[in-house]
């Protein structure tokens, strides 16, 4: 059964505009983004404790993001597989978890700016190196985390 649809004319070539709910929208739009925003001040917070625990060289190879992308891509390979293949979770975990703390955690935006930085300090191939390198390793890595930890549930289930 389809709900009934308000009764437009419209001019012939003119645009077909629907009604919207703005209201109830932005309404149920509240708690999501309040959830990521909290989840992503405490991922953004634990960034910034990594960093200034493992401080990087200035024209060194950037570790400290490059585990950080890392270590949060892997985390995003177990949640991910968790909260699809195991887990009956509420809405707003995703977007507080996934969206919110791994967003925050992880840091790709300083990832650029250091492949920038390494380029700006005369070791170009070190910036690609790292480049190629974080691309390949955070793939490998919510890859490796997702089939483990599927793996893992699976061998629990029988």
């Amino acid at each position: 059964m389809t709900a009934p649809r308000p009764e437009r004319v419209e001019e012939p070539g003119a645009p077909v505009r629907m009604p919207v709910r703005t209201a109830s929208l932005r309404q149920g739009r509240r708690p999501v983004v309040a959830m990521v925003a909290l989840g992503g001040a405490i991922g953004a917070t634990a960034r910034y404790g990594a960093a200034r625990v493992w401080p990087a060289e200035t024209a060194g190879f950037p570790w400290t993001t490059f585990w950080v992308n890392v270590l949060g891509c892997a985390v995003m390979g177990v949640f991910m597989v968790l909260i699809t293949d195991l887990w009956a979770v509420h809405r707003l975990v995703r977007p507080f978890f996934g969206t919110g703390v791994l967003g925050g955690f992880t840091t790709f935006s300083t990832y650029a700016v250091d492949i920038q930085r390494l380029v700006d300090a005369g070791r170009p191939w070190t910036g690609f190196g790292y480049l190629v390198v974080t691309l390949i390793a955070a793939l490998a890595a919510v890859w490796l985390a997702g089939a483990t930890t599927r793996r893992t549930v699976a061998g629990r289930r029988r």
